[in-house]
């Protein structure tokens, strides 16, 4: 993340079009922002065009613009995305949706400002910068022949890669934090921090959504409450993405002590699996969770883990005596 903010420094200073790649809810747009804010002249303005919200009929007209009569429907004259970002920045939201017929019109634009309106005999100018977006691999695009390589030689003079947030997940606690004030600001309530127990199994969820799917948690949590909305959701995932809480529950049983059992039997299934990571090893494993080992053997104990001795542990498991020995 300190790299990057170092190319969001650079970006900003480079009057060259920029490439950002991520994932979908990695927060492209919020870096796109960050590059436009620090730029040294900052632009009058920001238009941002969400490449797959507009029907592929109608993306053109958008963009470019078109002169009246034009077409059937065109009653008056329309100025396009790009005329509106002139001195200022164009975002091209998910570029890789646009069409090969647009693509064209852009690489022009890309290499010397120039654009038409449809319908339109007059060459139109504007200086702008272009940022663009992409949660898919474009060169596998262009090799599949649903991207031109032209245009991407054009749009990726600067590319930055933003990492999924199951590959930057020891930030979790403090962007949590930073949601929940946020949050909790914009709906004028008073909210206690998430617990150590719900943000470590936060810390062991994939997060397929990456940081939009933790925003909205952490609003769900700050509207509702409850942790157990955090914990829901994340149980409700696709298997691949979950660690299931199967806890009997009586008709009576309050929802608090639901939620603790609930939550104790989440915290064993993931004590359990880290454990298997570290083939055992109770250090290497209570320092990958961030507690102590004392904490780790308590918690072990709790969860009903069995204590095996020499004879019982299976070859390369070390024991808790093994443990101490070393």
């Amino acid at each position: 993340m300190n790299r990057l903010q170092a190319q969001i420094e650079l970006s900003a200073r480079a009057q060259v079009p920029i490439l950002i790649q991520g994932e979908s809810g990695t927060g492209k747009e919020v870096i796109a922002r960050a590059i436009a804010a620090a730029m040294a002249a900052r632009p009058e303005r920001f238009v941002k065009v969400n490449c797959p919200a507009i029907p592929s009929t109608l993306v053109e007209s958008e963009l470019f613009g078109y002169e009246k009569g034009a077409f059937t429907g065109a009653h008056a004259t329309k100025r396009g995305r790009v005329e509106a970002a002139d001195h200022g920045v164009l975002f091209l939201d998910e570029i890789s949706d646009l069409d090969l017929s647009v693509q064209v019109k852009l690489l022009q634009l890309l290499q010397d400002g120039s654009y038409y309106r449809i319908g339109g005999q007059e060459e139109r100018r504007v200086s702008l910068r272009v940022i663009s977006t992409s949660n898919r691999n474009l060169k596998e695009q262009v090799a599949q022949g649903g991207f031109r390589s032209d245009l991407l030689h054009r749009i990726n003079t600067l590319t930055i890669s933003l990492p999924p947030l199951r590959e930057r997940i020891v930030d979790l606690p403090a962007l949590a934090g930073y949601f929940l004030e946020e949050n909790a600001r914009a709906f004028n309530r008073k909210v206690a921090p998430l617990s150590a127990t719900t943000l470590r199994v936060m810390q062991h969820y994939s997060w397929p959504g990456n940081i939009r799917e933790l925003e909205n948690l952490v609003r769900r949590y700050v509207m509702l409450e409850d942790e157990a909305s955090i914990l829901q959701a994340i149980i409700e995932q696709p298997p691949q993405n979950r660690f299931v809480a199967k806890v009997e529950i009586d008709a009576g049983l309050p929802l608090k002590e639901a939620t603790k059992r609930a939550t104790m039997e989440l915290e064993r299934q993931l004590i359990m699996h880290v454990l298997q990571m570290n083939n055992w090893n109770r250090k290497r494993t209570a320092k990958a969770l961030e507690i102590s080992y004392r904490g780790l053997l308590y918690k072990m104990r709790e969860g009903g883990f069995p204590r095996m001795t020499r004879a019982e542990a299976p070859l390369g498991v070390e024991t808790v005596e093994q443990e101490a020995e070393g």
